[in-house]
């Protein structure tokens, strides 16, 4: 963990799980702040428009463009300020501004209630802007906090919270404000009310923040938000796994968005249900999506854990493809409500479908939350969620843009889903060829979970900033994917040029840029560049990865360590680089099918040692690069392979 990017009220040891963190005080008010706020927007904004689609009659603002015309209004300020907001979360106090934002919203919120009380649709117009202008100020702000207060193995548990707490947040904003405004006569003047109550709550959570030190507090703010968007968006492009990522997640809200806007149409012209039935849908999507959210921590053994992705992006798949088979099965009836719709089973598997797309999304997008705060500089982490926002934003309006195209083309709206899941499988491909390190953690998470019982002890020992070099014991051919599993970051393999000739494992080693080397006397070119390209890997301040005794156990005991070792850390001296040495010990993987074993070789009879069986990985504490010798650490890994 670094110490530099973390504020000083973190304790030394992290929150036994996710929803530990809601009794922390350097987690609690902030997620409050932003449930609440989340919440508020909802109330606000769907009570508006159920107030000018069924209550008032406006010329100029017909029923069915309603919710069009706030929607846009809403987006449209993290087009325009997100670059701004994100100069001013780095170079100011979060805390500070957190409850500059709250205070916004409380003279929002009066304004907005002037606005209900007298139906005056030009104020709440403008009140939907300026709360999209709330909301884009607060979102850089909301995910540059996390990483501040929060450690590696915290961060997909705290994402997570986070997401959950806003999907609920939406879902029960939506159904209070729709509820308030539906009550005859003092509908609005409750709307009023609830707001503004919501607001100042949030400013008393707002209170409680703990202080969150500006990263980059020289900043000088460029105040022209064209010229700063296209800044922000080379910013991000710098850091180009960071950058796909942010793609990454802008596609989910892309298809996300085509879910949810067409809920109402499928509800009514597919389903054959009132409007019940397209809240049952929200309800649905909502919960799953916050379930999704709050499975990656268990998921990744509470880490950033990318491997998740690929399995988030197949899910989506998959589900959408069958909720176009499931529905395209309904026959016509008269509209029905929601307990005549779940009494129907030929119903329950549309909700499984949409509950399963959902959790499948949240899984999707928690890890990529993680790893954009992970692996974005501190000094411009918000800035790089600001780009986030805008990529989000343009995503949302080309999928409107497309979604709208497609149905006025003649698709039916489970025409269109189909569409978009099989999309979402091309984008998805698309995405993991670019970054292959989401692959990689794919296959690395599906061994560790699903063909061994893997238990990792002393990982926190495993640097997530800066050089260093992971020595361990060569058991069999799959250490490397064990050692992926276990690190937060990639580590670049020096490895037996001959393993890459091994079909399939040969091509995941290449995907993974090992490097490959082979004895100076065999091959003194590949020899030596092997030692270059690992001089780079620590210049750039990465993880390399080392196996000191030269090949795999022929016989399941350690050997001799060999001197490797000493010319890379004096490389890595040369260079200006002090890169400390982690041990690292593979143990009970002897005589499973990757692993050679006295009788034979490896990789035959598959099952000879059963299936899901135990392996694990002990991890030293660090050695300093000047303390290091080949036998001394020998002796270290022999200790870690003692402790079982």
């Amino acid at each position: 963990m670094n110490a530099a990017a973390v504020s000083a009220d973190v304790p030394s040891t992290s929150a036994s799980n996710q929803f530990a963190l809601l009794a922390q005080r350097r987690f609690a008010p902030f997620f409050w702040v932003q449930f609440l706020g989340a919440g508020n927007d909802n109330v606000f904004k769907f009570a508006f428009t159920v107030l000018v689609t069924y209550q008032l009659q406006v010329s100029w603002l017909p029923p069915a463009m309603a919710g069009l015309v706030i929607g846009a209004l809403f987006i449209f300020p993290f087009l325009l300020f997100s670059a701004t907001s994100g100069q001013l979360a780095d170079k100011f106090p979060k805390e500070r501004l957190i409850r500059l934002v709250k205070d916004l919203e409380i003279v929002i919120m009066l304004l907005a209630g002037y606005g209900f009380l007298q139906q005056n649709v030009p104020v709440l117009l403008s009140c939907v802007f300026l709360m999209g202008l709330h909301s884009t100020l607060f979102g850089p702000v909301k995910f540059a906090y996390l990483p501040q207060h929060l450690s590696e193995r915290e961060l997909t548990g705290g994402n997570g919270m986070v997401e959950m707490g806003t999907f609920v947040a939406i879902l029960l904003g939506n159904v209070a404000g729709g509820l308030l405004i539906a009550m005859p006569l003092v509908g609005g003047s409750y709307v009023a009310g609830a707001c503004l109550l919501i607001a100042l709550a949030g400013r008393v959570c707002a209170q409680g923040v703990p202080v969150s030190p500006a990263t980059d507090p020289a900043l000088r703010i460029n105040w022209n938000p064209f010229t700063e968007t296209w800044r922000n968006l080379q910013l991000a492009h710098g850091n180009i796994v960071v950058f796909r990522s942010l793609l990454g997640i802008s596609w989910m809200w892309f298809f996300g968005a085509v879910f949810l806007a067409n809920f109402p149409a499928f509800a009514r012209d597919v389903l054959s249900g009132n409007e019940q039935v397209a809240s049952l849908l929200l309800v649905v999507f909502s919960v799953g999506i916050g379930a999704g959210a709050l499975l990656c921590e268990v998921l990744s053994r509470r880490h950033v854990e990318i491997g998740l992705v690929p399995l988030g992006a197949f899910g989506m798949t998959v589900f959408s493809v069958d909720l176009y088979f499931a529905a395209s099965g309904l026959g016509a009836s008269s509209a029905m409500g929601a307990a005549e719709f779940l009494a129907r089973p030929a119903h329950w598997r549309v909700l499984a479908d949409l509950a399963l797309l959902s959790l499948s999304a949240g899984i999707y997008s928690v890890p990529m939350y993680a790893l954009i705060q992970m692996r974005s500089q501190p000094t411009h982490r918000a800035r790089i969620v600001a780009a986030n926002n805008i990529l989000n934003a343009l995503f949302m309006i080309a999928s409107s843009l497309m979604a709208g195209a497609l149905l006025a083309a003649g698709l039916t709206v489970t025409e269109l889903f189909l569409v978009i899941g099989l999309l979402n499988a091309v984008v998805a491909a698309y995405i993991f060829l670019l970054v292959p390190e989401y692959l990689l953690r794919f296959v690395a998470w599906i061994a560790s979970r699903l063909i061994y019982r893997f238990r990792v002890r002393g990982d926190e020992h495993i640097p997530t900033q800066g050089a260093a070099v992971l020595v361990c014991n060569h058991v069999s051919f799959v250490d490397a994917v064990l050692l992926m599993a276990a690190s937060p970051r990639p580590i670049r393999f020096v490895m037996d040029h001959r393993i890459f000739r091994i079909p399939v494992l040969g091509a995941l080693f290449r995907l993974a840029r090992a490097i490959p080397i082979a004895p100076q006397k065999e091959d003194p070119a590949v020899y030596q560049a092997a030692f270059d390209r690992a001089a780079a890997v620590l210049r750039d301040g990465d993880l390399l990865g080392i196996f000191p005794e030269g090949g795999i156990t022929r016989d399941g005991q350690l050997q001799p360590f060999k001197g490797g070792i000493m010319k890379i850390l004096a490389r890595a001296a040369d260079d200006g680089v002090r890169a400390p040495v982690i041990p690292l010990a593979l143990t009970h993987l002897w005589g499973s099918y990757f692993s050679r074993i006295e009788q034979g070789g490896a990789m035959v009879r598959p099952f000879r040692r059963g299936w899901f069986n135990r392996v694990g990985l002990n991890v030293g504490e660090p050695v300093p690069p000047e303390a290091v010798q080949p036998a001394a650490l020998q002796a270290r890994v022999e200790a870690l392979l003692r402790r079982g």
